[in-house]
């Protein structure tokens, strides 16, 4: 199926779904959730895959659940917050492991369109790699200079977390503050939510949104995820 744009009336059910966030209005409502989120969300995966191919041959697009679609329902086992769903839609167009390496990432709630890419958090090993590759000269400068492409194009970046520069890794002052990361990942927000959204060429918007992100990600692939440092 081509997609042809989401139905204006998904930013209503999930502003409606924010404002009765239970299982029993879920439930009641389960048609709307299918007709206006789930079935356009897998025509849409399938649009973007197509466009994001050129120019990241690799990347995972799964028109499901559980694939590049995010289960509406929230783990709560371990949150304060217990709200039973989402009131968002969350996609992930990943390359490489699905859940351990980088890709880009899609919001859409009923205020906002988030696109960005990257990591949002390294596991310990990755880490380590990623903090061996931005003291390295080739690589480090490489990112630094991907960061500020992306900020000079307007693209948020995010990951910042830790105080102080960690034992054992030095860089220079144009770099040092990308020590400071757990994670590294940009974005750009689009709110009120645009016209795109709800056309044929949202696919294409949105992928020309990746396009500018592929290097940030790349990098990632490359020096984080495989370990590939330079020689």
């Amino acid at each position: 199926m081509s997609f042809d744009g989401f139905d204006r009336g998904l930013l209503r059910y999930l502003a409606e779904l924010r404002a009765n966030n239970d299982r029993a209005w879920f439930n009641a409502h389960r048609a709307e959730y299918e007709t206006l989120l789930l079935e356009p969300a897998r025509d849409f995966v399938e649009a973007v895959g197509e466009e994001l191919r050129p120019f990241v041959p690799e990347v995972g697009a799964d028109p499901r659940v559980n694939g590049s679609i995010f289960r509406i329902a929230r783990d709560t086992r371990f949150a304060k917050d217990k709200r039973p769903y989402k009131d968002h839609l969350d996609l992930w167009f990943w390359v490489g492991d699905r859940k351990r390496g980088p890709g880009f990432w899609f919001r859409l709630a009923p205020e906002e369109l988030i696109l960005g890419g990257g990591m949002h958090h390294f596991d310990p090993a990755q880490l380590e790699q990623y903090r061996t590759s931005v003291v390295e000269e080739e690589r480090g400068g490489a990112l630094r200079d991907e960061v500020e492409r992306l900020g000079a194009a307007g693209y948020e970046l995010g990951g910042h977390r830790y105080k102080r520069t960690p034992r054992g890794f030095e860089a220079p002052e144009d770099r040092a503050p990308l020590l400071l990361h757990e994670g590294i990942f940009a974005w750009v927000q689009f709110s009120p939510v645009p016209e795109e959204v709800f056309t044929p060429s949202f696919p294409r918007f949105a992928a020309d949104r990746y396009r500018p992100l592929a290097p940030l990600v790349d990098w990632l692939g490359s020096s984080v995820v495989e370990g590939k440092t330079a020689a």
